[in-house]
């Protein structure tokens, strides 16, 4: 198919699609997170994560002038609703109610990743827009019921919303490397805490207290520095901490290899130790352009009072401060976080509906869900935790 002198290419594997021009695409882009690299979406598919079996069939749109890429992204068709954060189980449920089918549907997003950034990759607006259109034009021509496009940037969703899909807002908690009083990077963590209010000064030094009198101590390891070994007891933790909720656990073993292999260098990994031994680990995600670290993974063999915010939010932020990094982003969910200095944020996606009736009564739905976020965000601004107002 060919517009405005495009030609639009439907992949069923991120492997058919060259990583240097992938990646040279993403490197574009205001919000290029390491969850969109080639390396990373391959991962997903050859691991056996995110591929057919799994319920997420690949197929990856792309635009193309001659042998030039000029836009992509990761599209998968769904045959469920797991693993992608932001909810729609009511409205496939109304299909199913009314004798229609929900699913497949078209999944624009990062699997297993409530990561915020760019989801369109383009060279530039023109190729953008023309991106949003062809994602809708294969929408229709394979008879799917929805389009989603998750977690996007602000230049995807002005697209999308050009385009006429539907915006849904959600909320999440990051943490920034900055003293509202003046602006600049906390010194130290002490630093970060005397900004605080008292409340919650307190309330952390307290939690923090309780897993030292524990006798757990942690060492972190960045990188090709993770060794074999700790790669094998963090999958272990990880596993444990899914099958312990009653689920197997979205990504593989071979998952994590792959990463150790191709992006070794965006994986920062805490283990806390007790009397010699490791019992617990998270895994965080990190990206020295943009100086962000992100939640990602926690697991522990053994439980100890507080040790899930040391190792998932204190830990991170000490070496966060120690290593000069503004952002810290907490993931998808969670009112406790703000009591750890993680403030919300608001996030967005893009939806389109082919059946109009069904259309129309969620952009109803998602207007009075849009003024429930508003005030959501409005009380939660009455509970922050700084002394003053960042």
């Amino acid at each position: 198919m060919a517009e405005n002198d495009y030609v639009t290419r439907v992949f069923g594997s991120p492997r058919e699609i060259g990583a240097r021009a992938w990646n040279a695409l993403l490197a574009l882009e205001p919000d290029p997170s390491p969850f969109m690299r080639h390396e990373y979406l391959s991962a997903l598919h050859e691991s056996g994560s995110a591929c057919a079996t799994t319920g997420w069939q690949a197929q990856f749109v792309t635009l193309w002038r001659g042998e030039e890429l000029q836009a992509a992204c990761p599209m998968y068709l769904k045959s469920h609703s797991y693993g992608e954060y932001v909810f729609d189980w009511a409205w496939a449920n109304a299909y199913e109610q009314h004798g229609l089918g929900y699913y497949p549907k078209a999944l624009v997003a990062v699997p297993f990743t409530p990561v915020p950034g760019a989801r369109l990759l383009a060279r530039d607006a023109q190729a953008r827009t023309a991106l949003v259109k062809a994602l809708i034009d294969h929408a229709q021509e394979e008879n799917l019921s929805s389009l989603h496009l998750l977690f996007a940037q602000a230049h995807d969703i002005a697209a999308c919303e050009a385009a006429g899909l539907m915006l849904r807002h959600t909320v999440q908690f990051h943490w920034q490397n900055e003293d509202a009083t003046s602006a600049a990077p906390f010194r130290d963590f002490d630093h970060f805490l005397a900004s605080l209010q008292q409340e919650k000064r307190k309330k952390i030094r307290q939690e923090r207290r309780k897993v030292h009198e524990a006798g757990v101590r942690f060492r972190w390891s960045r990188g090709s520095d993770i060794s074999d070994a700790d790669w094998d007891f963090f999958y272990r933790c990880y596993e444990r901490t899914y099958l312990e909720h009653g689920n197997a656990p979205y990504l593989s073993r071979d998952f994590f290899h792959r990463m150790a292999q191709t992006m070794p260098e965006h994986w920062l990994l805490f283990v806390a130790e007790r009397e010699g031994g490791p019992i617990a680990c998270s895994l965080i995600g990190i990206d020295s352009t943009t100086l962000t670290a992100y939640g990602r993974y926690w697991g522990a063999l053994e439980r100890v009072d507080c040790l899930h915010f040391e190792a998932c939010y204190y830990q991170p932020l000490i070496w966060c401060l120690l290593n000069g990094f503004a952002r810290f982003e907490g993931g998808a969910q969670g009112e406790h976080k703000m009591a750890r200095a993680l403030l919300p944020v608001k996030t967005t996606s893009a939806h389109w509906l082919a059946h109009p009736a069904f259309a129309d009564a969620v952009d109803r739905f998602l207007k009075r869900e849009g003024q429930g976020i508003g005030e959501y965000l409005d009380h939660l601004a009455l509970r922050n935790p700084f002394r003053a107002m960042p």
